[in-house]
């Protein structure tokens, strides 16, 4: 975690007013309390809710990668992002996507690791590109190319890119882990 504590504290369900109560209500479904994420964000309901928006089309079937896929990049862009709070909650999604805890070590080691066969090596490579250099490279795009098709490398771009912004997000407003989620030992400040 870059911060011990939030910058801008997530708010109480009962100190919502009606603009952030309804851009929080698809996240409160059944009575749930929104996540520190969530209720952060919150603070600019106009903002969550066209965030939300594209959230849901990175994280959804729209989305042409596979979710184990997915998880393999938004691992790889919270740990190179040094973003506590987003691989906490990512590697719980990710091992119920089928991610083993092995790979999640391996994600943090990178391509190079022999964890990894040739299409999820050029994920992390795409992911490390992005993240970088901000751009993919002609190497890793062709690479890219033999294993996915043209919309699941435009989802490649779009998976890093959102999860690079959230990653600035839960860093710079202090978000902290939800209740019972795990600080990876390797993204202690």
């Amino acid at each position: 975690m870059r911060l011990s504590q939030p910058r801008i504290a997530p708010l109480a369900v009962a100190d919502l007013d009606d603009d952030q109560r309804e851009a929080l209500a698809t996240v409160m479904r059944d009575g749930r309390a929104p996540l520190n994420i969530f209720a952060t964000l919150a603070h600019a309901p106009k903002a969550l809710t066209r965030f939300l928006q594209w959230g849901d089309y990175v994280l959804s079937r729209r989305n042409n990668l596979p979710a184990r896929e997915r998880e393999i990049l938004i691992l790889r862009v919270g740990f190179l992002c040094k973003s506590g709070y987003e691989f906490a909650q990512h590697k719980v999604i990710g091992l119920r996507e089928g991610l083993k805890e092995h790979d999640i070590e391996a994600i943090k080691e990178g391509a190079s690791s022999i964890n990894w066969n040739p299409a999820e090596a050029s994920l992390l490579r795409a992911a490390d590109e992005l993240v970088f250099e901000h751009c993919i490279s002609d190497a890793t795009w062709a690479d890219l190319t033999h294993h996915f098709d043209q919309k699941q490398c435009m989802d490649v771009v779009f998976t890093t890119g959102q999860y690079t912004q959230v990653s600035m997000m839960l860093n710079s407003f202090g978000v902290q882990l939800d209740p019972g989620l795990t600080l990876d030992p390797d993204l202690k400040a």
